[in-house]
């Protein structure tokens, strides 16, 4: 057996000679100072300090070494690895806090902002159904019309046939304002606002009245001194019963469904002649045989009551000074609250006044 290599230069192990460990560990110490994020870092860590690393693989190296010769590697090794462990661990910090920093920045929260606690509201069920009604006979061409609730009583009585002695007069339950001599209601009705259109405009009209109306009723399920009404109105020539009942028709469907219907049972309003009281088939049920009987909706009718309509009244025309031997007109008028409370199956009418977002939340949305 051959004894130790005490005659073995360590300076023949190339990867020991100091010149080549220095630049070892300085390539180290660049390659992490290089490093602009931890994932570099990581790289350079893998490439300069890990198990494959230049270093590392001379350090294996001293175990070569005769033992007088193995100290002095050993050292100048270990320095070296030292040096470049301390340079990892100061990068390693100083990239985690620009790391942590920057996330702080890109992440943060301001939670000294105050937070909306109330849910946001919604439009209130009755304008999006003014509204949808009004969209419906837009697209059949007809215009819009807009007036004031605060009306005068010759345009919401007198110019729509009913005098001051008039019977129907003392029907309407009418709001009067002071003083008496200013003549001031508010109004019963949108009538008013077909009356305007008629005074300043010139036939074919073509226009619905959609507002606000006033009553001196009670406030319960079913009644409400403050409601809302749709009316519409025609002036034009050759017209007939035909193109009201048609209008209706059409109106009756898109607010609630195809195939319903309406019919026409005679009555009498002063300002139209003839007059008739308008049903519609029941949008439950639909007035089919075996389904009628346990309807609770039309109570076992079939049809339920809408609204009023009819051939404007010749006088009516005259009043707002309009040819009554060469136009014609018809004129109908429906509860929006009626129709909505229908439609929903809200069975108290009260909820659409009482102001809670809950209902209009529920209700308020795109018709």
């Amino acid at each position: 057996m051959s004894g130790p290599n005490t005659d073995y230069d360590p300076v023949e192990v190339t990867a020991l000679q100091a010149e080549q460990v220095t630049a070892m560990r300085d390539e180290a110490l660049a390659a992490f100072a290089a490093a602009g994020d931890l994932a570099e870092l990581k790289q350079a860590r893998l490439d300069h300090a890990g198990d494959r690393s230049p270093l590392a693989l001379a350090n294996r190296e001293i175990g070569a070494l005769p033992p007088q010769a193995r100290k002095e590697a050993g050292q100048r090794v270990g320095q070296a690895r030292g040096a470049v462990s301390k340079a990892l661990a100061d990068r390693t910090a100083v990239l985690e806090a620009e790391a942590e920093e920057r996330m702080l920045v890109e992440e943060t929260v301001d939670v000294t902002l105050p937070v909306v606690r109330r849910p946001r509201g919604a439009r209130h069920p009755l304008t999006l159904m003014s509204e949808y009604i009004a969209d419906l006979f837009v697209a059949m061409g007809w215009e819009v019309a807009e007036g004031p609730v605060l009306e005068a009583e010759w345009l919401n009585f007198d110019a729509l046939n009913l005098g001051p002695d008039h019977p129907a007069r003392t029907m309407q339950d009418t709001f009067w304002t002071e003083p008496a001599d200013d003549h001031l209601v508010l109004r019963t009705h949108t009538s008013p606002v077909q009356a305007r259109t008629m005074l300043e405009r010139t036939p074919p009209i073509y226009v619905i009245c959609p507002g606000r109306v006033f009553r001196t009723d009670p406030f319960d399920a079913t009644h409400s001194p403050m409601f809302h009404q749709v009316e519409g109105l025609v002036v034009d020539e050759g017209i007939t019963m035909a193109h009201l009942k048609g209008s209706l028709d059409h109106f009756a469907a898109r607010m609630f469904g195809e195939g319903i219907t309406t019919r026409f049972r005679p009555s009498y309003f002063p300002f139209t002649e003839p007059s008739a009281e308008v049903d519609m088939v029941c949008f439950v049920c639909r007035g089919e045989v075996g389904a009628v009987d346990e309807c609770r909706t039309c109570k076992g009718e079939g049809w339920i009551e809408w609204g009023g309509c009819g051939v404007v009244n010749p006088r009516v025309l005259a009043a707002c000074g309009i040819d009554a031997d060469r136009y014609r007109g018809f004129a109908f008028g429906m509860g929006i609250d009626r129709s909505f409370m229908f439609r929903s199956g809200a069975g108290d009418m009260r909820a659409l006044f009482e102001g809670d977002v809950r209902f209009a939340s529920a209700f308020g949305t795109d018709w």
